[in-house]
């Protein structure tokens, strides 16, 4: 029975077979495809030879026939087959007898089975050489490139001349994809002989001079391929293929994008010199005298771009847009390495993109970014919920991001990324936890204000139930503990408590090493750990064994009265060891320390040796050697130099002759450039006169942030370039669907005048105001921040209330007449909107008590939390209002500026901190046009005060604004401007500054200060100047430095305040222990912990003063 059953299964499949032959004469359509049936019984476990060689046959019939539906039929299948990875290469001698045929579809098939086996079946495959040299001359394109394929792919040296004929002949085809064909051809024969480099060079040359996009990606492979040092080939190609780079296809472009890079490196200059000034339009250096401008070049050289260098820059810049991400990846690295480093950041948004695609694409960009926001922290930071951890994401995924967070740290949103953390340590997955615990370290070391709260949070997971994470946490908490080990006796103690608890060796070990470094700060504890560790000596892992030995020696030369016969019978212990390393480690440590003959002078040096102070290790990212690799290669990936890797090179100290670039025919460039903006033209007209009705609907649809922030670029890029050069970059951004507005500003900037004029008579009356506002807004520097706002993706309420809270800043016509009548008439008079009824004004630091009743009814009207509460809480306890210096009068020419902090609500916006400002003319003439210039970092929130038309010579007036610091002490910088002057000034805040006073009842106080525990709890004992210092005293100094309200305590040694940040408002808790006489207990609790220990450091100051 078992040996007709495969016979019989044999027949079925040969049945199903002949019915499907009789099937396609009689023209009906089956399945083509072989059933599941049919495939069960062809790969049977019978005699599956038998029924592949009986396939074959049928294949061979089929091919044989003279039915060209059946040939068709059967290369249909065979093709099938070599798609699936089957060996079809039985079927060759039968496949080639129809390559001459007629019919174009068989011809195209067996074709493409002849490219897939001409290499392995080369006599046969040479036996028809001469009907592809004759289908090389077949009218259908597709034929001559097919046979060009198959010629180049049989890999005989004696057909060489015959492909070199094929292809210089292909190279001069009138079709631009045998052209294509042709230029993949080149890199075949060059790995066949490599002896025909300089015949094929000249094919390339030839071919880089092609104007097709088809062909231009194809031709720079071979060129990269063949002869990647002869960059004089892409002089004369170098803008042809930038302008032509958006419309070759997505191959193409990540290839050529690629070449340019190397390019960029080696023929234009570093834009990244510190020394030189950035200057693309050089104005001033052409109206200065000759003498003056020798001056200027021996001080600080200008930088001039390059045309061409822009030109690459601007190009590649629409491709950011592209649906394909290595083409988006390509285009982030040139950027990275070869723009100035203002501009790099335009790539941000792009790359953040990126991470919505799959989990391969998000490793690679992830990997590119950590490396980048290593040495540019700014470009990331303000997307940086994008690095937040999914729970979906692979490990793998996880710990990059992990990565990307702990580079992005600093001061200002720390406390958001430790609070982040600890969500993470409470991960399942216990790589990702153990990241973590790594990743916490590392902010510690990195950022000084936190380091305390993480290492009591670090000490808070000892307690974990998940032995890894305490494992991990006791091996970063000795690195901590490197740093500054004085401090930190008790966390050594606690570790000791918990050393019988942990099980993994690494920890044991780490808390070994521990006790025997810092012996002497624990001196009763070490000994008693190192007895423990005797008993179970034998039953250690390798490394704890050693730390244990290590552990003996050093409290044998610091503590040998109670721990000498310890360590001898430890090192007995190791004497006989399994592991030969232990046992020479014994042997060593035994002559080291223990004094005899054989030792020698040796003996003498113990004590240094084995007690030396160690260096605090560095807790560095993973990625921060990789940027010796290109960004986006294989090598920086696996941050391991691959086979085929081409290293930048550095930028040239001086740029070699750009003219090599110049082409001398240049009208067909011309004409073909025109002619993809020439339909644009009359668009960008019309739009130019309804210009503010687009800026409006822009605002309305909320949807410019990306134009906003390729039009800003685009203006930077158009100043440095020619003319020329940039009314092309115009037409080939209108042509790449790139519609923003800035665009259309650059154009309209670039018209000449008169144009200009005659246009805005067309414009309607309401039109030209808004036209006018909008300069007298441009003079004054207020559009940037509107700008920056939009650039940074913000939301449409706040781009709003951005732009209203700039609209009092630029002086419109109506009010810059009345403006000055108001100056002269006294010094006092201050407008509504200069807060007059918070404070007078004076030049001296005004009193908290003169507040109006009707303001403060007015202000619980506004949308703050408790304001009348707390207006209450703060008006009698103000203390000292400290005022700082703004500008001095010698640097200000005469104009002088002082300001404080009046601790009142902000007016313009609640996230703002209000500021008062007194400028005094202390000159002998008036001061014109006094205002507020341009303002760093870009998108600062700053309400600026009215522009002061004059002020007259001994003259004050004090002015308020309002400023968004965001809940950080960095200064807010920007320039106080005069009629002819600008002067740079910062305003830093204080801490204490940056909080809102607020009050709770006692329960509420101690409800919110348990659930602000653990790393939102920062703590210090103060010793006093005095003892028993009256609470009043007390209370008093830590008003003085922060503004925050009292909270009314029912215990007699504590005392409590509580306040909020006001941009943030995050809740934050300050209690005072005063059980002591000579000493305070100070408890800060908030999420916010860098403010929580940049308040506990000016409030020690202060209260060891008291």
């Amino acid at each position: 029975m078992d040996r007709r059953f495969p016979s019989l299964r044999s027949e079925a499949a040969g049945a199903v077979r002949t019915m499907l032959a009789s099937a396609e004469s009689l023209q009906l359509t089956l399945k083509p495809e072989l059933s599941q049936e049919e495939q069960a019984l062809t790969h049977s476990n019978g005699k599956p030879k038998e029924t592949h060689l009986l396939q074959n046959e049928d294949l061979k019939e089929m091919l044989e026939s003279n039915k060209e539906s059946l040939k068709l039929e059967a290369m249909k299948r065979i093709v099938g087959l070599i798609s699936k990875g089957k060996n079809a290469s039985e079927l060759f001698p039968a496949v080639v007898k129809n390559v001459a045929s007629k019919n174009i579809e068989l011809k195209k098939l067996v074709y493409v089975y002849l490219v897939r086996y001409a290499e392995e079946q080369q006599d046969l495959a040479l036996l028809s050489i001469s009907t592809f040299q004759r289908a090389l001359k077949d009218p259908n394109q597709f034929i001559r490139a097919s046979a060009l394929r198959v010629l180049s792919s049989i890999r005989v040296p004696i057909i060489v001349p015959i492909m070199m004929l094929a292809i210089k002949e292909a190279a001069t085809d009138l079709s631009p994809y045998v052209r294509k064909t042709s230029a993949h051809a080149i890199q075949k024969l060059y790995s066949l002989d490599p002896d025909q480099k300089e015949q094929l060079i000249e094919v390339i040359e030839k071919l880089l001079k092609d104007k097709s996009t088809l062909v231009a990606g194809s031709v720079v492979v071979a060129f990269e391929e063949v002869c990647p040092d002869r960059i004089d080939l892409i002089h004369k190609n170098y803008r042809k293929l930038c302008n032509l780079l958006v419309d070759v296809e997505e191959w193409g472009q990540v290839v050529i994008i690629s070449m340019l890079t190397r390019y960029a490196r080696t023929q234009f200059t570093s834009p990244w010199k510190e020394d030189s000034v950035f200057d693309e339009n050089n104005e001033k250096t052409f109206y200065d005298s000759d003498s003056e401008e020798k001056k200027d070049q021996s001080e600080a050289k200008p930088y001039m771009m390059d045309p061409d260098h822009r030109l690459l820059l601007r190009n590649t810049k629409p491709l950011l847009q592209s649906r394909n991400t290595a083409v988006v990846m390509s285009v982030a690295q040139l950027y990275w390495h070869l723009a100035p480093k203002h501009e790099v950041s335009v790539v941000t948004k792009s790359l953040v993109r990126l991470l919505r695609s799959h989990r391969e694409v998000q490793y690679i960009v992830l990997q590119n970014i950590a490396t980048m926001s290593i040495q540019r922290k700014g470009m990331f930071e303000p997307f940086m919920k994008s690095f937040y951890v999914r729970s979906t994401d692979p490990t793998h995924i996880k710990t990059l991001k992990l990565e990307i967070l702990t580079n992005l740290a600093n001061e200002a949103n720390i406390s958001t990324i430790l609070r982040e953390f600890q969500t993470y340590v409470k991960s399942q997955d216990k790589a990702f936890a153990a990241a973590t615990i790594q990743a916490i370290g590392r902010c510690a070391t990195n950022i000084s204000e936190v380091t305390d709260t993480c290492l009591n949070g670090l000490v808070l997971l000892l307690s974990n139930r998940d032995e890894s994470v305490v494992a991990e946490s006791v091996v970063v908490i000795k690195k901590l503990l490197q740093t500054q080990p004085t401090q930190h006796s008790e966390i050594i103690k606690h570790m000791a408590k918990l050393f019988d608890n942990i099980t993994v060796p690494m920890a044991r070990a780490s808390i070994l090493w521990l006790m025997g470094e810092y012996c002497d700060r624990v001196p009763k504890i070490a000994p008693d750990v190192l007895r423990k560790m005797a008993k179970t000596f034998t039953a250690e892992e390798d490394i704890v064994k050693l730390q244990t030995v290590n552990l003996a020696a050093k409290l044998y030369l610091t503590n040998s009265k109670q721990t000498k016969l310890l360590t001898q019978y430890i090192l007995n212990l190791g004497r006989y060891d399994q592991n030969y390393d232990i046992r020479d480690r014994t042997r060593f440590i035994r002559q080291l320390i223990v004094p005899s003959e054989k030792s020698g002078a040796l003996n003498k040096y113990a004590r240094r040796i084995l007690l030396a102070p160690k260096p605090a290790p560095v807790l560095e990212s993973a990625f921060k050697d990789r940027d010796r690799f290109q960004l986006g290669t294989l090598s920086h990936s696996l941050n391991v130099k691959a086979s085929g890797y081409h290293e930048l090179s550095d930028w040239p100290s001086v740029a070699p002759d750009p003219s090599v670039r110049n082409v001398e025919v240049i009208e067909p460039v011309n004409e073909w450039a025109p002619s993809l903006g020439k339909a644009k033209k009359p668009k960008s007209d019309d739009k130019f006169y309804s210009d503010d009705e687009e800026k409006e609907e822009e605002g309305s649809e909320g949807s410019s942030s990306e134009d906003d922030s390729s039009s800003s670029s685009s203006k930077d890029s158009d100043s440095g370039s020619e003319e020329e050069s940039s009314e092309e970059s115009e037409e080939t951004s209108s042509g790449s669907g790139g519609s923003s507005s800035g665009s259309e500003k650059s154009s309209s900037e670039s018209e000449p005048e008169p144009r200009q004029k005659k246009k805005t008579k067309k414009m309607p009356q309401r039109n030209r105001k808004a036209a006018a506002s909008d300069s007298d807004s441009d003079e004054n520097g207020n559009v940037d921040q509107a700008s920056s706002s939009a650039s940074e993706s913000s939301t449409e309420s706040e781009s709003e209330s951005d732009s209203g809270s700039d609209s009092p800043a630029p002086p419109k016509k109506k009010e810059a007449d009345a403006q000055p009548k108001m100056a002269v008439k006294s010094k006092k008079e201050v407008s509504l909107l200069d807060l007059d009824d918070f404070t007078p004004a004076s030049t001296n630091a005004p009193k908290p008590s003169l507040v109006s009743s009707s303001l403060l009814s007015d202000l619980e009207g506004l949308s703050l939390s408790n304001v009348s509460s707390a207006v209450q809480v703060t008006s009698p306890s103000f203390g000292p209002v400290k005022t700082y210096e703004l500008l001095h009068h010698m640097t200000g020419k005469g104009l002088s500026a002082k300001y404080h902090f009046p601790r009142q609500p902000c007016l313009y916006q609640p996230t703002m901190v209000s500021v008062q400002v007194i400028l005094t003319n202390s000159s002998d003439h008036v001061l014109e046009e006094v205002h507020v210039g341009e303002r760093s970092p870009a998108g600062l929130n700053l309400h600026c005060f009215n522009t002061i038309e004059r002020l007259e010579p001994g003259a004050s007036v004090t002015v308020s604004m309002g400023v968004d610091f965001s809940d950080s002490t960095q200064a807010a910088n920007f320039q106080l401007c005069t009629k002819e002057d600008q002067f740079s000034v910062s305003i830093q805040p204080a801490v204490g500054e940056l909080l809102m006073p607020f009050t709770m009842t006692e329960a509420d106080f101690s409800k919110e200060q348990r659930n602000l525990q653990g790393m939102n709890e920062t703590s210090a004992t103060i010793a006093m100047a005095t003892a028993n210092t009256p609470r009043q005293a007390v209370s008093k100094q830590v008003l003085s430095v922060a503004n925050v309200g009292v909270v009314s305590s029912s215990q007699d040694g504590t005392l409590r305040f509580c306040g909020r940040t006001v941009s943030s408002k995050a809740l934050l808790l300050v209690s005072l222990d005063l059980t002591e006489p000579s000493a305070v207990l100070l408890t800060i609790n908030t999420e916010k912990t860098v403010m929580a220990s940049m308040l506990l450091r000016d409030l020690k100051r202060a209260l060891a003063q008291a």
